[in-house]
């Protein structure tokens, strides 16, 4: 199946396009376009992996869902695109790293700009129905996203992996700790963030061990 993903990543997963739940899953997900309002827009489904090539993977951070209001989803988690109002998660991520490295909070929440550092910014689940949130689950992405996590795991060497809540903790188990280093943390939601999200220093963490290994650190 031809896949319209950034090369580096196309060549690592050229044989998982081939199977058959992913020819399911497409099929579903292009029957979902054609009746349903589906987020984010069809062009950017893959956009994590465009602005982040699978070589230039240096810190892993993994969400869920994509957002699923207008507007907000542009296949980046965590991220909206310029002009969107920053949602209550990601106006939390900023105010840890502005207590971590006194970096004031931006007025956008476009973090391709991290992307184009090494940031990928993963979902485990790439499309969802608006206003639906989960709408898109156990219909073949999360196997998809588990095999691209083993794949980094496998083929790279000193990633960070950046784990916030249960959901992405649980993807640990996919994560050689031998040669890569994972971070948790409660995630950055209003719920949550209070118990430990706050004040866990994980992005001054991802950059002391990114030079640590002769990487250089994100500019956050």
């Amino acid at each position: 199946m031809d896949i319209k993903i950034e090369p580096g990543w196309k060549e690592q997963l050229e044989d998982e396009f081939e199977k058959p739940y992913f020819t399911s899953l497409t099929g579903f997900v292009k029957s979902e376009y054609a009746a349903q309002k589906i987020y984010p827009p069809g062009k950017l489904i893959f956009n994590a992996f465009e602005k982040c090539p699978f070589d230039k993977t240096k810190v892993v951070i993994l969400g869920q869902d994509p957002y699923h209001e207008p507007g907000q989803a542009h296949g980046l988690c965590f991220s909206v695109p310029d002009g969107v109002s920053l949602p209550p998660s990601l106006q939390n991520i900023f105010k840890e790293i502005k207590n971590d490295l006194g970096i004031a909070v931006p007025k956008s929440g476009n973090l391709e700009r991290w992307a184009e550092q090494g940031v990928f910014l993963l979902n485990a689940t790439l499309t969802v129905r608006a206003h639906q949130a989960g709408s898109h689950q156990k219909r073949g992405w999360e196997m998809f996203t588990d095999k691209v996590i083993t794949l980094l795991s496998e083929s790279r060497e000193h990633l960070v992996f950046l784990l916030w809540g249960a959901y992405a903790q649980r993807k640990s188990e996919l994560i050689n700790t031998s040669k890569h280093l994972i971070l948790s943390s409660v995630h950055p939601s209003p719920l949550s963030a209070h118990r430990g999200f706050f004040g866990n220093h994980q992005f001054s963490k991802t950059n002391e061990y990114l030079k640590s290994h002769g990487k250089s650190p994100v500019n956050w």
